[in-house]
């Protein structure tokens, strides 16, 4: 039932971890008591049914699933379902369950001893600016062609928002074009206002500001996305007012009246948070703005996992870590001359966007299977968005709109000194 996997390729999902007697006793009663609890049918092979009801969890090779379940956590969770040896008919639903609960499912006197059990981040992870090139350039330069299956044309890897739901294939790009604009009315942007944008995407926000007669110029890690960046500005006429730049953020020079960021620092790394609402600081002109999107996460799941290494981190974006609402505000009091003048929620609306990017990405399985990606990499991927589209249905995750704005008693500039994140 075991799905066919390449070790070369996946070597971490082609091996089954040894894991002795003991440990694979103690991590049985921990999952088994889990399945019990949850509103799930979840099967085995033999027969066996656990869980209240609701979505349907199929065991296929339980042996493996608990050996890697029982040995790295949510990795071997991940890694299980690229293998092959569970499944479920409604994966969303069961994620969702799943992200529910993920406050109890460890039970609490291992959850105070999660640095003992749980993966540690690995130092390569760091977003240093030696390593970030790299971290970026493993997601986002996998290959334009690729996100352009899934994508709607104005190429957004981003949270749309919507008029209602449910939401439609052919609302998306109205959906994202509005999206960009409450960004870019939130930072003040017009005709001649300097826009830095940090976090480039393929191009559809920079090319929006400068229809508006913004001057813009945009960074980004990625060599794959500035070069298609690139072409569409030159296609549009605009290479006068947008200038493409590969340049980590912690370089750019000069300062700006607007600074737009859009679910970028959740690629920015705990670490290096102080760092960054330190340099959107900087380059922020005397009474400019900072529009921010960023995805966020309750704060006390964040204490508790923020140095746990996790499988979405090992597969699919290395080095990040999602903020929370606590972390945002308090960074910015304590890095810059700015406040949080607004903060607008829109999880119900990622949801959506997730759902319609993860039914594109299945239905075109074949072209993905064509760019030469196998089918591990595909149960990767349907994972990952079916896996965030749950967080924003349960609540877990949320999508919020940040805009900061000048503090009226900071007549000087603030300590630039980087404060980290709240332990």
């Amino acid at each position: 039932m075991r799905a066919a996997v390449d070790p070369g390729r996946w070597p971490g999902v082609a091996h089954v971890p040894t894991c002795s007697r003991a440990h694979r006793a103690v991590a049985r009663r921990i999952l088994e008591a889990a399945l019990r609890r949850l509103p799930l049918h979840t099967r085995f092979p033999d027969g066996r049914r656990l869980g209240t009801g609701g979505p349907v969890l199929e065991i296929r090779d339980p042996d493996a699933f608990l050996r890697r379940v029982g040995t790295s956590g949510t990795i071997g969770f991940g890694e299980s379902y690229m293998a092959g040896e569970w499944d479920a008919p409604d994966l969303v639903g069961v994620l969702t369950v799943i992200a529910d609960h993920a406050a109890t499912l460890v039970p609490g006197p291992l959850q105070r001893l999660r640095r003992l059990w749980a993966p540690g981040q690995p130092a390569a992870g760091r977003n240093t600016p030696a390593a970030s090139r790299e971290n970026i350039g493993r997601h986002y330069d996998l290959s334009n062609d690729l996100f352009g299956l899934f994508l709607d044309e104005t190429l957004s890897y981003s949270s749309a928002v919507f008029r209602g739901f449910p939401a439609e294939w052919s609302l998306l790009t109205a959906a994202q074009h509005r999206k960009i604009d409450r960004v870019l009315d939130l930072a003040g942007v017009t005709e001649g206002t300097r826009v830095l944008e940090i976090g480039t995407g393929w191009g559809e926000l920079s090319l929006r500001a400068a229809r508006r007669g913004a001057e813009v110029v945009s960074v980004t890690l990625s060599v794959e996305q500035a070069q298609l960046a690139r072409e569409r500005v030159r296609e549009a006429d605009l290479s006068d007012r947008v200038e493409i730049r590969v340049e980590d953020y912690r370089s750019v020079e000069g300062t700006y009246d607007a600074v737009v960021s859009v679910e970028m620092i959740e690629a920015v790394g705990a670490e290096f948070w102080g760092t960054y609402f330190a340099t959107l600081d900087r380059l922020t002109a005397p009474g400019g703005r900072v529009a921010l999107q960023a995805i966020t996460m309750p704060h006390d799941r964040l204490v508790a996992s923020r140095r746990t290494y996790t499988w979405i981190q090992k597969y699919i974006f290395p080095g990040g870590l999602l903020p929370s609402t606590e972390v945002v505000r308090r960074l910015t009091a304590e890095n810059t001359r700015l406040d949080v003048a607004r903060a607008d929620r829109y999880g119900p609306h990622y949801a959506e966007t997730l759902r319609l990017w993860r039914e594109r990405f299945t239905e075109r399985a074949a072209d993905v299977d064509a760019l030469g990606f196998d089918e591990t990499f595909r149960r990767m991927w349907v994972l990952y968005l079916a896996y965030s589209e749950a967080g924003f249905r349960s609540g877990y995750l949320d999508v919020q709109q940040f805009l900061l704005a000048p503090r009226p008693d900071t007549a000087t500039p603030a300590d630039t000194r980087p404060k980290d994140v709240p332990q």
